[in-house]
């Protein structure tokens, strides 16, 4: 049965989110300005921290509930955050539109160009989420909303890798980042990568 975010965060279901780990541990690759989307954003732990980092953020998520308690958060804290219901796979984000884009917990296969070719160059994207090999039973059941091995690589070959994590099965399964696959990566600047 699918979730229905909704009525969790309309209820209360979901307390105040925290950023995903692949954007606060690697902060210091942000630019010291620009524009920023935290996409699927749920009530937008992402886009607090961009915008308290300086960028001009913008939220986007499909949950009305959701994006209120997060556009009177950014409020009350006097946040440079515009949030807005959003159908992000019907309305993806424009080309060259964004100096960051954040995802987490979130996939849409058919949404991987559209994000690519929103970053500007060098342009960062930090994406976390759920993958098919795992540890415990969090997150989707379903595989459809799950990464394959080293598939998130492969979406976003046409980046340059930063940072990239999936611990799978190896090792001490009590320790480390389990479950999930985070990557931070980035668009070319012009002429980066031309060969001489």
């Amino acid at each position: 049965m699918p979730v229905d975010w909704e009525d969790r965060y309309q209820n209360g279901a979901v307390a105040r989110a925290e950023p995903a780990a692949v954007l606060a541990d690697n902060a210091h690759l942000l630019p010291g300005r620009g524009r920023a989307l935290d996409l699927a954003c749920g009530l937008g732990g992402n886009a607090v921290l961009l915008a308290r980092a300086g960028l001009d953020t913008c939220a986007w998520d499909s949950s009305k509930a959701a994006i209120g308690k997060l556009r009177a958060y950014a409020r009350e804290q006097d946040l440079p955050l515009a949030a807005e219901v959003r159908d992000v796979v019907a309305a993806p984000p424009e080309p060259d539109a964004f100096d960051v884009i954040a995802v987490s917990r979130f996939l849409e296969r058919d949404l991987v160009p559209a994000l690519i070719g929103a970053l500007r160059p060098d342009g960062v994207l930090f994406y976390q989420t759920f993958t098919r090999t795992r540890v415990s039973d969090r997150g989707p059941r379903s595989d459809r909303f799950r990464l394959a091995d080293n598939e998130l690589l492969r979406l976003f070959a046409p980046l340059r890798v930063v940072v990239y994590r999936e611990e799978g099965r190896v090792g001490d399964l009590t320790r480390g980042a389990r479950d999930e696959a985070r990557l931070v990566a980035y668009r070319p600047g012009d002429g980066e990568g031309a060969s001489a």
